[in-house]
């Protein structure tokens, strides 16, 4: 792939990881930098989708290896879940080239808005589990699939989507929500990539340096959730889903 960049550069997309990794492993949204400063870059659009899932895997992956470590997730008892976001994320990888989007565009702005508020407002989230409304199999066959197929296709906010599910219908508390939408993550992102690689639309060095950043930065954010809890995830999740919000509307109307 012909595409060169200076040190300068490098080291700054390095820096951004980092913090993406952050911020992800906490309330999600890390895209919201990553992906912009690819394109600041000079990657052609599809090459900075492609190369972001490249280095979303490493801090998707860390986070979910530190969570199982600390005993926060049971890869056994997710396996039907994993494999349906999988599933869901591949398809939604191949759909995206067949199915118009525009109207998801739309309603995409209000959906964030609608979680941060969720989380803003909500009495039920708190670190303690509640009544699940769905079977674990059911959620595997439903919201974990569902989601997958939105981030196979568009992405922007999957895991606030998947900690929003696992919240309200598998009734976690948000830490343990926040923990297995990671591991959920990592699932779609890994479908993607795979992918975008196919299509020769990954930027292997790049991805590969900043894989490191977000690595670095999903483990710090990690072990903020296992120590801080909701105290930690409540406010950034609020954050980042407005920001999301704010971001989606103003490169789809022009606001400025």
């Amino acid at each position: 792939m012909a595409i060169e960049l200076s040190l300068e550069i490098i080291s700054l997309l390095f820096a951004v990881a980092i913090l993406a990794g952050f911020i992800d492993a906490i309330a999600g949204g890390g895209g919201l930098l990553t992906i912009p400063a690819l394109m600041w870059a000079g990657l052609p659009p599809t090459v900075a989708l492609g190369t972001n899932k490249l280095q979303a895997c490493g801090g998707s992956f860390f986070a979910s290896v530190y969570f199982v470590r600390k005993g926060r997730v049971v890869l056994a008892e997710m396996k039907l879940a994993i494999l349906c976001a999988f599933i869901g994320a591949a398809l939604g990888t191949i759909a995206v080239q067949l199915i118009n989007i525009i109207y998801l565009e739309m309603i995409l702005p209000f959906l964030m808005l609608a979680i941060g508020g969720y989380f803003l407002f909500s009495k039920k989230i708190s670190e303690n589990d509640r009544h699940q409304l769905l079977t674990p199999a059911v959620f595997a066959l439903t919201a974990a699939l569902g989601v997958g197929l939105y981030d196979g296709f568009f992405g922007p906010g999957t895991g606030s989507f998947f900690a929003l599910a696992f919240v309200s219908l598998s009734g976690y508390g948000l830490a343990k929500a926040t923990a297995h939408a990671k591991v959920l993550n990592f699932s779609t992102n890994i479908a993607s990539l795979i992918f975008f690689a196919l299509g020769g639309k990954v930027f292997w060095m790049l991805g590969g340096i900043m894989l490191v950043g977000q690595a670095l930065g999903a483990t710090l954010g990690s072990r903020l959730v296992v120590n801080k809890g909701t105290k930690m995830i409540k406010p950034l999740v609020v954050c980042m889903s407005v920001l999301m919000s704010v971001k989606l509307l103003s490169s789809q109307y022009l606001l400025f």
